[in-house]
């Protein structure tokens, strides 16, 4: 007679127990900390259930999270559905681009607003938790949660300072109402502070060097408020056979000593595995990685979505925005600010965008640095000189190429070159294959 266990790696099962987890572990982390400051404090920080704003883009120096935007500008909202629905209103952006992407705290885009599925005008839309029942105003049109407490990260078009105010305003018009309000406007909302939150520590920082004890029971805590989906009962039954049971503490010396040796190690092999595929995420072309499958949603590809939340929590559904990243110039090496490049794209083959492209500049590590004209992104909305034979040359480089060249140059430090190009709106060219961002290559010695 044999038991549960024999058929079963524990090792493997351990491992594929804390990739599956550690999204929701850091959703919740993250969640804490940036939900743990007042209204007004700190942009993108504020309490549960209340839009807080990116009013600017970020300076040459920041160093907060990598890869900034420059081209949107962000409002943020975590929200919490247990006490009753809420209603996320979206203003008329009289045909500007926006996107209100809605996460659940597994990471997945369950619902989307915005220009590509709602369109830019006037819109209500009532985030509903598990097991509400009741009947919506007429006007507004409900979207079922998977989650009680979610995140949507917003994104408005922003082209350049001089369209902050047009954007401050449309920014404004993005409100969550709690059901019970509507349609008055919502009463202030206060972060209730919690001192036990380690504020100052990075949230993938505090998940990683959590304990095996400490991080599985965190997940089993988090797991017994938000329900895993329905198609997740392979991991689940894997996972109650090492002893994890939804809302139970975990106690390793209470364990068998196989599940408990297993427990023990496996966030250090889990992270071992990330590490591996992370460079293999997604194709390589021209140098260029290509995110144009698996983000947003990941069924049950639980490795897949460990490495983006590591790399990029909250990340968009690939229909709505693509950033492909540089990892190689046209002769295979890393690219390099002591080098000058063009990124030229023939005439015909600019990046496909329903909305519109830029290539943004940071350092190895992926922060901008700063530089003399402050210029951090560039793209179609900006006053490029196209070639006669109707392509266009981005000069890539740390001194200024001097002449008609300026107004396509993109300031780079001395030292390895982080790029990225950002498609919104992608077309269907984007994704399927068909197109490819150019290779750069190093200018030509005149």
């Amino acid at each position: 007679m044999t038991g549960p266990f024999d058929s079963v790696d524990l090792d493997r099962a351990a491992e594929d127990a804390y990739l599956f987890l550690s999204p929701l572990v850091l959703m919740d982390v993250t969640r804490r900390i940036t939900s743990n400051v007042p209204a007004g404090a700190r942009p993108g920080f504020g309490p549960m259930n209340a839009f807080t704003h990116m009013r600017a883009f970020p300076p040459g120096d920041f160093r907060e999270v990598v890869r900034p935007n420059f081209d949107t500008l962000y409002s943020i909202l975590w929200f919490d559905l247990r006490e009753e629905p809420i209603v996320v209103s979206a203003p008329d952006t009289g045909g500007r681009y926006y996107m209100l992407p809605m996460l659940d705290m597994w990471t997945d885009v369950f619902a989307l607003v915005g220009s590509r599925t709602t369109g830019t005008g006037e819109g209500h839309y009532a985030l509903v938790g598990s097991g509400w029942k009741g009947t919506l105003p007429d006007g507004v049109t409900r979207i079922d949660s998977p989650t009680p407490f979610g995140w949507i990260i917003g994104r408005t078009q922003t082209n350049g300072p001089a369209d902050y105010e047009a954007v401050h305003a449309i920014q404004d018009g993005f409100v969550a109402t709690p059901l019970g309000q509507w349609p008055n406007p919502p009463a202030p909302v206060s972060a209730a502070f919690d001192p036990d939150v380690d504020m100052t520590t990075p949230p993938l920082d505090q998940v990683v060097e959590m304990s095996p004890e400490a991080f599985y029971s965190y997940g089993m805590e988090l797991m017994a408020l938000h329900p895993p989906h329905l198609l997740d009962q392979p991991i689940l039954a894997r996972m109650k056979l090492l002893g994890l049971e939804v809302g139970r503490a975990v106690v390793l010396e209470g364990m068998g000593d196989r599940a408990a040796a297993a427990l023990r190690t496996a966030p250090t092999r889990a992270r071992e595995r990330m590490s591996a595929v992370e460079p293999r995420l997604s194709p390589i072309v021209n140098g260029w990685s290509l995110p144009t499958f698996g983000m947003g949603v990941y069924g049950t590809d639980y490795l897949r979505r460990a490495v983006v939340a590591k790399i990029g929590l909250g990340a968009n559904l690939v229909e709505d925005a693509i950033y492909p990243v540089l990892y190689a110039d046209a002769n295979g090496s890393t690219p390099d600010g002591r080098t000058d490049y063009v990124l030229r794209f023939e005439a015909g083959s600019l990046p496909p965008a329903d909305a519109f492209w830029s290539v943004t500049m940071y350092d190895d590590e992926g922060f901008p640095v700063p530089n003399e004209i402050d210029r951090y992104a560039i793209g179609d909305r900006d006053e490029l000189r196209f070639n006669a034979d109707g392509s266009l040359d981005l000069y890539l480089q740390h001194d200024d190429p001097g002449g008609d060249r300026t107004s396509n140059w993109l300031p780079g430090p001395r030292g390895p070159l982080g790029v990225t190009l950002r498609i919104y709106g992608p077309r269907p060219e984007a994704l399927d294959g068909s197109w490819a961002p150019p290779p750069l290559r190093p200018a030509a010695v005149t």
